[in-house]
């Protein structure tokens, strides 16, 4: 997997905790979820705010700024707890292989392009499907189902 890691900063981290902090009291901003994942070296849970893509009944993350912490996190744990913490479920966490992403990538560009355009390798809501193939490998996908 090509390694690309758009790093946020410091005004992206405050926004990022303040929604953060919103999402664990129960309050989603466009969609936004608390999930908290056991890092890799410490082993202590990390939360981070993402946005949840349903499809056909399965959720799925994107991490549109490429291979982030809390995507290598979930790599290697392979679980996660998704919600408030006074509600949350634990999910296990698949990576989608890079040629089933583009209809994903499609799905979450367009409901949330608005939100991560500066960070998606590229693409908008207009990429066509070579685009997305192509860019595919730098973004990773995890599919999560009930534990």
């Amino acid at each position: 997997m090509p390694v690309r890691y758009d790093e946020p900063n410091r005004v992206a981290r405050a926004a990022n905790a303040v929604i953060r902090w919103l999402a664990e009291g129960g309050i989603s901003l466009a969609g936004t979820r608390a999930i908290r994942v056991r890092g890799r070296r410490t082993g202590k849970p990390q939360g981070v705010v993402v946005n949840v893509l349903t499809v056909d009944d399965v959720d799925y993350l994107v991490s549109p700024r490429g291979n982030t912490q809390w995507a290598r996190n979930l790599r290697a744990a392979g679980s996660l707890e998704l919600g408030p913490r006074w509600r949350s479920r634990h999910r296990s966490a698949t990576e989608v292989a890079d040629a089933d992403k583009p209809e994903l990538l499609k799905r979450y560009l367009d409901r949330w392009y608005w939100q991560v355009k500066g960070h998606v390798a590229g693409l908008t809501p207009a990429s066509n499907e070579q685009e997305l193939r192509a860019a595919a490998p730098s973004i990773p996908v995890f599919a999560l189902t009930p534990q």
